[in-house]
């Protein structure tokens, strides 16, 4: 399966002038929600990333909210394990909704696409919190400079943007706040 060309087939690459989470700008935005919807689809993008993934014992897998839970859940699925996921409140990620990390449990953090890491870190310190193990990092797509445990169904490199220093906002083009933590679509002046 050729990841790349999925995303143009489904309009799951889009264009424009996008505020990404991290709050960096970018001209291109992976909306990895418009992929996730095919079950088929997902099942083979969690076998990809199990195949690129050196074989380890996961107890759990540690998803964020909200666009990461639909592979989480298939991942853990393949994996025959629990699927967990973290959410915010006020701000700050947390384990909510009665989830919880024991003592040693090996934890695989899935995220769909990852760009700065901030969320994945951030995870990260809560299984290390609850004093769980951190055996991986899997994402749809790596977007990123991390290396560190981590393995992506699709690495790109799409050029990202301080805002100060965007030359989209120099052009004056509209801004678009796609994720999860904003209405789709929702246009920011």
């Amino acid at each position: 399966m050729k990841l790349e060309k999925l995303f143009k087939a489904k309009k799951a690459l889009l264009e424009g002038h996008f505020l990404l989470t991290s709050g960096l700008h970018s001209d291109k935005y992976m909306q990895c929600a418009k992929i996730l919807q095919y079950p088929d689809i997902t099942e083979k993008i969690a076998n990809m990333l199990i195949k690129k993934m050196k074989a380890k014992k996961i107890d759990v897998v540690v998803s964020p909210a909200i666009g990461a839970i639909v592979i989480g859940q298939e991942l853990a699925r393949q994996l025959k394990c629990r699927a967990i996921f973290c959410e915010r409140e006020n701000g700050a990620m947390m384990l909510r909704r009665g989830f919880e990390i024991k003592k040693n449990e090996k934890c695989l953090v899935v995220e769909d696409v990852i760009t700065t890491g901030g969320s994945v870190k951030e995870i990260i310190n809560i299984i290390k919190d609850c004093q769980g193990i951190v055996v991986g990092v899997a994402c749809i797509v790596d977007r990123s400079d991390m290396s560190e445990l981590l393995s992506s169904a699709l690495k790109v490199n799409i050029k990202t943007y301080k805002p100060e220093e965007c030359p989209l906002c120099k052009k004056g083009l509209s801004l678009v706040k796609p994720g999860s933590r904003n209405f789709a679509g929702q246009r920011k002046q």
